[in-house]
């Protein structure tokens, strides 16, 4: 078991590395995990490697098990109080073990080159949210991406326009985040092409 954020390694990082976010609750419909597992393998498909939050269970689960079904690396990063209620996947090629959720969420960012973000619950709207200001901000030029086939993102996008309208944000959030309504949509916009030029973009603009 990996701990103090010391990883347990098989292997060098790939090149393109993609960030998961999505629920781990027990409970959540079957075509929900089902989606998970279809973007796990189809992250294996292209050669990249999954950072995920390293747990086991539901949506969360889905997608590690189907990337490394696929030949995929997998990172996961796990608070220490997960672990030790036995939420870890211990199968990862990569856990890093942490001390707080703030710790984790700045690990899976940095192990990333874009973020991908399935549907989920609230733990998955505060991650999104994370890296959606920090984009919008130009503090990363990494790709944002949700992954919304049935309209699970639409309430909160939908907000998040209202609050443009209502003058309380820019239009910057909103360009900034791509919607995919397809696995492979989703994972064209996450792909070094894509992350190549939103980093392009942010260089120029703090030049």
């Amino acid at each position: 078991m990996a701990v103090d954020g010391t990883a347990i390694r098989r292997g060098g990082r790939d090149p393109h590395s993609v960030c998961v976010y999505c629920g781990s609750s027990d409970g959540v419909p079957q075509r929900y995990l089902d989606l998970a597992a279809e973007t796990g393998t189809a992250i294996a498909a292209r050669g990249w490697t999954l950072v995920s939050g390293g747990g086991r269970r539901s949506m969360m689960g889905a997608v590690a098990l189907a990337a490394r079904a696929g030949g995929a690396r997998t990172v996961g990063v796990i608070p220490r109080s997960m672990v030790e209620r036995e939420w870890a996947d211990h199968d990862s090629d990569e856990l890093l073990v942490t001390e707080t959720m703030r710790e984790r969420k700045a690990l899976m960012e940095a192990h990333a080159d874009a973020f991908l973000a399935l549907p989920g619950g609230i733990g998955t709207c505060e991650e999104l949210f994370e890296v959606w200001t920090a984009g919008s901000l130009e503090l990363h030029g990494k790709p944002v991406v949700v992954l919304d086939p049935d309209g699970h993102w639409s309430g909160l996008l939908d907000w998040v326009s209202g609050l443009v309208e209502g003058g309380f944000a820019s239009r910057a959030p909103l360009e900034r985040i791509v919607v995919a309504r397809t696995v492979d949509e989703a994972l064209e916009a996450c792909g070094p092409a894509a992350a190549a030029v939103d980093r392009a973009s942010v260089s120029r603009s703090q030049a």
